[in-house]
């Protein structure tokens, strides 16, 4: 059966389909990492709405730039690891959310994947910016990713 299936759609749809692969960035998530990095720069601030663009903390960061390409993220990094598909840290596409345990509870950042192991988020100490998630400090945080995409 799964000859017949892998003939009828080919082994690149049975492995798009598949969220423990990877997939190639995709004019959406391109568009989606171009915005967010239109306020690299941005501060930090607790609490922020982000509503307006003008300071963010890192999951009303998240919430908007997907919904500039109109999609909707609850507003706590906690709430946004629940949504899309849960995505294994060696198939990481660009667009996908990463989640961190910088402080207590299970999650307590969130970051959009921007490719070749760097990060885009709303950092405390840079705001907006572009980290590498493969350092000694984010490698030990890391929790889990989510393909909302």
């Amino acid at each position: 059966m799964m000859v017949g299936l892998l003939a009828s759609i080919g082994w690149f749809g049975m492995a798009a389909a598949d969220s423990s692969t990877s997939s190639a960035a995709t004019a959406e998530s391109l568009e989606l990492l171009s915005i967010g990095k239109d306020y690299i720069g941005t501060p930090y601030v607790y609490g922020a709405s982000g509503i307006w663009g003008t300071s963010f903390d890192c999951s009303s960061y998240t919430q908007f730039v997907f919904r500039q390409l109109g999609i909707s993220l609850p507003r706590t990094s906690v709430e946004q690891a629940y949504v899309g598909e849960k995505v294994a840290k060696s198939y990481l596409s660009v667009g996908d959310l990463v989640f961190y345990k910088t402080g207590s509870g299970w999650i307590s950042h969130v970051a959009i994947y921007a490719g070749s192991g760097k990060i885009l988020h709303a950092s405390t100490s840079q705001g907006v910016t572009i980290s590498d998630m493969n350092s000694s400090y984010w490698k030990s945080k890391y929790v889990t990713a989510r393909r909302v995409l």
